[in-house]
């Protein structure tokens, strides 16, 4: 297995630049695993392909506003600071964008704080020390950090947040579920169809492609989740039943398999809170996961290897190829998949 088994090409114009109105208006294609079949239809017609008893689960996490600006001290150079995970009340993991930015150095978070760098991580990651915790100044002093591929501004931040987002913690959506509204909850609802919220943070390199040749030699990014007591007992009593877990994102897969790696013998899953490293590949054994709802991933990626693993690689390759094929949209505000 290569890197390289996972790449495509994408021509700039099938980059989703601005979320589809309404939300539940994006396409959606369904890939039948069984089947080997691939059909076309609109989110707003998920019901027609989920049965009474079906439990989606969602990520509740919810994008902070991680991006701030700041000054250094004293000559006021601009320097972009990205909070990608919190450490302790006042220090955090982050991403600077700026020179000359060493253990030592002292910032203004215009609008915030004064902070710290007190240690140099890899790459362009800093250990910042806030003199105070900087949560209560995102309001003033946070932006939105779209990802890297999006060239538009965003008028509505809340639309690069799910109808759902809950806890406060990420630095990017859970795309797959912005396309849900509250009246297609409501109407899944009537239908039959249960709902649980699993939480997973999502860090910024959930966009970093895989560099190295082979992807088991890539270190997977570290983030963290929790499954609780309910959301467990709520999958078990859906797998006793014999009805079907659907995960909405990869973010939602990954906490809910990690969950499972603790489940004793005879259960489906366990409640779990922590760090999550897990990294799903082609040959991973789903414990939990019965179908998934995602939208489409960068190539390279380890969410597209996720999705390969789901479904088979060259099942995946023929769905981007006809979604291409049929105009679908691509990655964060573009359109969906369901895999069944």
């Amino acid at each position: 297995m290569k890197t390289s088994d996972f790449d495509y090409n994408l021509p700039p114009e099938y980059i989703a630049q601005l979320p589809i109105e309404p939300r539940d208006a994006a396409r959606l294609l369904v890939l039948d695993r069984k089947a080997q079949r691939i059909l076309h239809s609109i989110f707003r017609n998920l019901g027609d392909f989920l049965e009474p008893g079906d439990l989606l689960v969602l990520n509740e996490t919810r994008v902070i506003p991680a991006r701030l600006y700041a000054h250094k001290l004293p000559t006021g150079g601009r320097v972009e600071v990205l909070l990608l995970r919190r450490v302790t009340d006042t220090t955090w993991e982050t991403l600077v964008g700026g020179k000359g930015l060493v253990v030592g150095k002292t910032l203004q978070v215009e609008n915030g704080p004064r902070a710290e760098i007190i240690k140099l991580l890899d790459g362009a990651r800093r250990l910042v020390r806030f003199e105070q915790p900087i949560e209560p100044f995102l309001k003033q002093a946070g932006h939105v950090p779209l990802p890297p591929y999006i060239h538009t501004h965003l008028h509505d931040p809340d639309r690069y947040q799910t109808v759902y987002a809950r806890q406060p913690g990420s630095a990017a959506a859970p795309t797959a579920g912005l396309h849900f509204t509250p009246q297609l909850i409501e109407q899944l609802g009537a239908q039959g169809v249960h709902f649980t919220q699993v939480l997973l943070h999502i860090g910024l390199d959930t966009f970093a492609p895989v560099i190295e040749d082979a992807p088991d030699n890539h270190r997977i990014h570290t983030e963290w989740c929790q499954v609780g007591d309910e959301a467990a007992e709520i999958i078990q009593a859906t797998r006793r039943e014999g009805k079907r877990v659907i995960a909405v994102g990869t973010t939602s897969v990954r906490a809910l398999e990690s969950a499972a790696r603790t489940a004793p013998s005879g259960e489906t899953v366990k409640a779990f809170e922590g760090p999550t490293d897990l990294f799903i590949l082609p040959g991973h054994r789903f414990r939990v996961v019965d179908a998934m709802v995602t939208n489409f991933h960068l190539p390279r990626s380890t969410l597209i290897m996720l999705v390969s693993a789901f479904a088979g690689r060259r099942f995946i390759q023929d769905a981007y190829r006809i979604a291409m094929e049929e105009g679908y949209r691509f990655y964060s505000f573009g359109d969906a998949m369901l895999i069944l």
